[in-house]
């Protein structure tokens, strides 16, 4: 398989696109005014104890407060040693590493005994603002680096649960367990530490333990809403987190960014230094690959399969919703045949867009219904195969009796429409509008409402331009009847700058 990371630098924004045989797989965007804040530390000050949810709202210096619950704020006991799920999607986890939440004696404290309003706390975003809701908080913080990540809280030693060989497992811990010795610090080892040798593990034993040691300075002289910490920009991170062997080349349209992104990789990953390029040519880098033609293809509901079939995307605040459609899919055989054919068409595509679009949460996957217990299982097993590859958290479990599959997918920033694109100004977000029919009436009634309340000779009616002249059109009729009925005249002018949900009626 042949994958290729693309990155694209202007001014004011960053994009990483990355490319699996040809095809976009990924994109991730940062704006100079909207950068992420996972993986930043803050020296934060509790604002608002919450003892009914277990939780505190911490100021960090955001537009709104934080939001850190009981289970983040809690340790785990001090000789536990962690096998931790991977983390190499999301360099600062929640309370991943808490123990369930749970002291070392079994008992739970309550929010009030852990913290209390005003007290100074240094606190990790483990989640960005989404929507209305403020940046989910930890004080369990971990910084990572290309092989491992720090839990300077924690005394836990780690093996991502992707690496399965076990001979592979126990080399990793004791070759970590022979360069930390009795230092006082938590590692975990990532999925990319796999087949690395003792000195490349070293060397992120100490700039780990060297980036400790200035964030310890800069809390200690931070004052509140400070970040004492913060992640790295898009391209390097992107680079730490997903360049491995089985990346063929990395491409940089920007001369700066690719000096930065080959002494970063020269400095953390020496032996794929051949595979940085920077990339002069003419045509966008991005146009190059097809990957913009990709992106507005993300940022629409219907998504076309080969067959003839397509899948329709629906992103709500609750969940995402996919339902699979044959559309002008015939089939060859019957119609289990098809059914078959287009739902193991619609899985691999569906975990293509949930990773293209960036779509977390609770996501229910509509197949089209089947008898056969075997192809439901080959379904499945399609849908789990195409989200092997996508390095955020995702759970799958079992077709239901009506052919949905409930799953979850971890979510830290906004899906790609999110990021993208704003609520229609027409619709306010809701997706319809009201037709000129509905609206034409609700003018009447307005009318009607208007001359009861204030005494006025003339009607100005301001409306869309459908909306008049299907009023001046199919409704003259009804409007004579309206004048005679409230003994006034009427008269409509039509505004090009109303949307068709629009009007004002105006007394002269």
């Amino acid at each position: 398989m042949s994958e290729e990371i693309l990155i694209n630098v202007t001014p004011r924004e960053t994009r990483v696109g990355v490319v699996e045989n040809g095809m976009l797989q990924e994109v991730h965007v940062e704006r100079a005014s909207k950068r992420g804040y996972v993986g930043n530390v803050y020296k934060g000050r509790v604002q608002r104890v919450m003892p009914g949810m277990q939780a505190v709202f911490v100021e960090i210096g955001l537009e709104r407060a934080a939001f850190l619950h009981a289970s983040d704020i809690l340790r785990p006991p001090s000789s536990q040693t962690v096998e931790g799920a991977d983390t190499a999607a999301v360099p600062a986890q929640g309370n991943g590493h808490a123990g369930n939440g749970h002291a070392g004696n079994g008992h739970v404290p309550s929010i009030s005994e852990l913290v209390h309003e005003g007290q100074e706390i240094v606190v990790q975003v483990v989640k960005d603002p989404i929507g209305t809701k403020g940046a989910r908080l930890s004080t369990h913080l971990s910084i990572p680096s290309r092989y491992l990540v720090l839990l300077p809280h924690a005394k836990t030693l780690g093996i991502s649960t992707r690496i399965e060989d076990e001979a592979e497992r126990q080399r990793l811990k004791e070759v970590l367990g022979s360069l930390i010795g009795e230092v006082p610090l938590g590692y975990i080892v990532r999925t990319n530490a796999e087949g690395q040798s003792a000195e490349s593990l070293a060397f992120d034993v100490t700039y780990l333990g060297k980036v400790w040691r200035v964030v310890q300075e800069n809390i200690a002289k931070a004052k509140i809403g400070e970040r004492v910490y913060e992640e790295l920009s898009l391209p390097l991170r992107s680079l730490r987190d997903m360049l491995t062997d089985d990346i063929e080349k990395v491409r940089v349209d920007s001369r700066e960014t690719y000096e930065k992104v080959a002494k970063f990789v020269h400095k953390f990953m020496p032996n794929l230094d051949d595979r940085i390029e920077h990339y002069a040519g003419e045509r966008p880098i991005f146009d190059l690959y097809g990957v913009e033609d990709e992106i507005q293809r993300a940022l629409k509901k219907e998504v076309p399969l080969k067959s003839g079939g397509y899948l329709i995307v629906d992103q709500t605040e609750a969940m995402t919703t996919i339902d699979v459609n044959t559309g002008g899919y015939l089939g060859t055989r019957n119609l289990e045949e098809t059914v078959y054919r287009t739902n193991l068409e619609a899985a691999q595509s569906a975990a293509r867009q949930l990773r293209l679009r960036n779509l977390g949460g609770i996501i229910i996957i509509d197949f089209i219904d089947m008898t056969d217990e075997e192809h439901k299982r080959q379904v499945l097993r399609m849908l789990e195969k195409g989200l092997a590859n996508d390095h955020a958290k995702t759970t799958v479990y079992p077709m239901s009796a009506l052919g949905l599959v409930e799953m979850t997918r971890k979510r830290t920033i906004e899906s790609l429409e999110r990021q993208l694109c704003e609520p229609c100004p027409a619709c306010s977000g809701r997706g319809a509008l009201k037709t000129a029919e509905t609206v034409t009436y609700e003018i009447f009634r307005e009318i009607t409402r208007a001359v009861r309340q204030f005494n006025a000779q003339k009607l100005l009616v301001m409306a869309s331009p459908k909306v008049v002249n299907r009023i001046l059109e199919e409704e003259s009729t009804a409007v004579a009847e309206l004048e005679e009925f409230i003994s006034k005249s009427i008269r409509f002018q039509a505004e090009e700058h109303y949307s068709q949900e629009q009007f004002d009626v105006v007394l002269l």
